[in-house]
């Protein structure tokens, strides 16, 4: 149960973090400041952003890593007794007699085809 509610918050931790990379502003866009668009199109001003976005992102990123390393200590430790390999899964049987079974039997042969 832990660990599908761990892998919950894992996929919404990475989902945030996908969309505020996508909201940050590249290098380049400082190019265009000095044509005079400015931070006037910014929500949090000119170098708020930067900041806002730059500190979000390192909170859900550290949180991300430990909800990674969460799920493969869980992983790693599981206390369920389930076989490892297919070979644990066969059950122990001795193998059974020579002369016991059926021999297959070979298909019907099929008609020839009339030549034409």
């Amino acid at each position: 149960m832990l660990q599908q509610i761990l892998l919950v918050i894992h996929v919404l931790l990475s989902m945030a973090i996908v969309a505020l990379v996508l909201l940050q502003r590249g290098k380049g866009a400082d190019a265009g400041a000095g044509f005079g668009s400015g931070a006037s199109g910014t929500v949090f001003g000119a170098r708020g952003s930067s900041t806002f976005f730059s500190k979000t992102t390192a909170v859900l990123a550290t949180c991300f890593f430990a909800t990674s390393l969460s799920l493969a200590y869980s992983a790693s430790h599981r206390t369920v007794s389930a076989p490892k390999s297919l070979l644990e899964q066969v059950p122990a049987s001795s193998p059974a007699p020579a002369g016991t079974g059926s021999a297959p039997t070979a298909p019907p042969a099929a008609p020839d085809a009339p030549a034409k």
